[in-house]
């Protein structure tokens, strides 16, 4: 799903006060944390996830990591990746009616 400036500066204002969920440390990014990662996405649409190691590779990791789950980027700020990817339920996407108001 490809984003617009104003999706994203609404993504990120909802981003603002999540902690992030997953951690990317010593081991990298495994198929076990793509899984944990596609899951969180499917729980909650937006999510961050804190690179402690690696931090020379954020940004090759943060695109693997958006292709392997099929997410949307939003943004990479120091540390942490910001990812998007809507509910697979109409009724359970929270931010759908927003950003199509922004997609205009």
């Amino acid at each position: 799903m490809e984003i617009n400036a104003k999706q994203r500066k609404f993504l990120e204002k909802n981003a603002q006060p999540l902690n992030a969920l997953v951690q990317i440390g010593g081991a990298g990014v495994t198929e076990e944390q793509i899984k944990q990662i596609s899951r969180l996405l499917g729980e909650h649409e937006l999510i961050k996830i804190k690179f402690n190691e690696f931090k020379e590779e954020k940004r090759d990791l943060s695109n693997e990591i958006t292709e392997k789950t099929e997410a949307t980027f939003v943004r990479l700020i120091g540390n942490v990746l910001i990812l998007y990817r809507p509910a697979k339920e109409a009724e359970d996407r929270k931010f759908e009616k927003e950003l199509n108001k922004l997609a205009k």
